[in-house]
């Protein structure tokens, strides 16, 4: 039996990030700091991101770390927004393109969280030199436009006046989370300055960077601080935020990667937000949406918000591959389990096909509902829930005899992901254990990680890296 981890999901051990910054673009959220004149040919800009959409989101680009002294002056390190090739991108322009590199590799792993240090420094008298991107410890050397600058040349990070934006370019919004943010003004840094390969997994991870060089300019954002985001952990001056709350710092880290809804399993009339944690159907149709970590051993928990309006909105579990997973209900598609939530049914079903059969289970959910859901795959169990009574008086905790269980066991051997089908003007907040909504009373689970609203049942997890490789250790 196995457990589907996202790729490139950093390991336990070492270093440990605590926090993430959550953007999301459809609010226009960004931090930033006005530069004093530092130096403006030698600089190094790392951080670890997790994407929450592909190609350039609504804005055009996905640009996570920007600097402009004036339109005609721009600094830019994004996701590429030629259509949705996804490719990294960094350059700078003051009227034509001094410096621009694209990759020629394809960055689409919604589930992932990536490193990604530009280090410049124009001072190089070798051209290829002056400007190096890395992801993930390796430096990229194939590139579907490279052009390096003149050297000593100057550019718009750290000029006296100009704002060094973290999560935007102007207009340009980033969609995704950061982690271990980090400008070093005046140090064109390698990337083991911010990280190793670990030596069991040889999986890229993260290491302290409180001894590094900052500079004029730099700082060190570790987002521990939610009523300040900004803060820089090196003691420099707070970044100032815009439309950015509380709600908006995450324990989905690169070294605890949390599940999300995932971008490229749902259907095409669902929109995401809050980093992937928020389903919106607008269209008069279903759209089901699945999770991003497939589950066959193991006893998780986890729980979602209803929105105000029910429709035909359905929760629950689904084998179904993301290729397979649109414009349907739920329960049209094989090896699902699901709860109608405006009625008592429970619906599976079982083979190929668009039929299902029914049972009835627990109670008819209310707008705003927070639904729990306890996954008992060592037994083959779901348990569901509402304001924190377990439907039919289940008993996660029963372990075999499946007290209260939904009325069909599951079939042992599947992958289960969460699946959701929002409608009809629709939308479910999902909590994975990093939730974006606000908890009232606060839960972890036996293990120390998550955040919800109600107890976590003795023995079951949040559904996050972390936990994963204590499950299958």
């Amino acid at each position: 039996m196995s457990i589907i981890i996202p790729a490139n999901s950093a390991v336990g051990g070492g270093f440990d990030v605590a926090n993430s910054i959550r953007f999301d673009d459809g609010s226009s959220s960004y931090l930033q700091k006005s530069a004093s004149g530092g130096n403006r040919r030698t600089f190094t800009f790392s951080t670890w991101v997790k994407r929450s959409t592909l190609g350039g989101g609504s804005s055009g680009y996905n640009t996570f770390f920007s600097s402009d002294q004036a339109t005609a002056n721009s600094f830019r390190l994004t996701f590429s927004s030629n259509g949705s090739d996804d490719k990294i991108m960094t350059y700078f322009y003051t009227g034509s393109q001094q410096m621009q590199l694209i990759t020629n590799r394809l960055f689409r792993d919604t589930s992932a969280w990536y490193h990604i240090v530009v280090a410049v420094d124009t001072t190089q008298g070798t051209a290829s030199n002056r400007t190096k991107l890395y992801v993930n410890g390796v430096q990229e050397t194939s590139f579907s436009t490279e052009t390096y600058p003149s050297q000593n040349l100057e550019m718009s990070v750290n000029q006296s006046g100009a704002p060094n934006r973290v999560g935007a370019g102007t207009s340009l919004y980033f969609d995704g989370y950061m982690a271990e943010t980090v400008l070093l003004d005046g140090t064109a840094a390698s990337p083991t300055s911010f990280g190793e390969f670990d030596e069991d997994s040889g999986i890229w991870k993260p290491i302290s960077v409180s001894g590094l060089t900052f500079g004029t300019n730099g700082f060190h954002l570790n987002y521990e601080t939610a009523a300040e985001l900004g803060t820089d952990a090196n003691g420099g001056t707070t970044l100032s935020e815009t439309n950015l709350t509380a709600l908006d710092q995450s324990t989905d880290t690169c070294t605890n990667n949390f599940a999300t809804l995932n971008f490229v399993a749902k259907g095409s009339g669902t929109t995401f937000a809050d980093g992937n944690l928020k389903a919106t159907t607008t269209i008069s149709n279903y759209n089901t949406s699945i999770g991003s970590i497939g589950l066959t051993q193991g006893k998780w928990y986890w729980e979602m918000k209803l929105g105000s309006g029910l429709n035909y909105s359905m929760y629950g579990i689904t084998t179904d591959s993301p290729k397979q997973v649109g414009n349907i209900p739920a329960e049209q598609t094989k090896w699902t389990y699901v709860k109608i939530a405006y009625g008592t049914d429970l619906r599976y079903n079982e083979s190929e096909g668009t039929g299902y059969q029914a049972s009835s289970y627990g109670n008819a959910n209310s707008g705003n509902d927070i639904v729990m859901i306890a996954l008992d795959l060592d037994n083959n169990f779901i348990y569901m829930g509402a304001g924190g009574t377990w439907y039919n008086s289940g008993n996660p905790t029963s372990g075999a005899s499946g007290s209260g269980a939904a009325p069909r066991a599951l079939v042992a051997g599947n992958t289960y992901f969460p699946a959701f089908t929002t409608s009809y003007g629709t939308n479910m907040e999902i909590n994975f254990g990093s939730p974006s909504y606000a908890i009232s009373s606060g839960n972890q689970d036996g293990n120390g990680y998550g955040n919800f609203e109600y107890a976590v049942p003795s023995g079951y997890f949040s559904l996050n890296t972390k936990n994963l490789s204590e499950v299958l250790s």
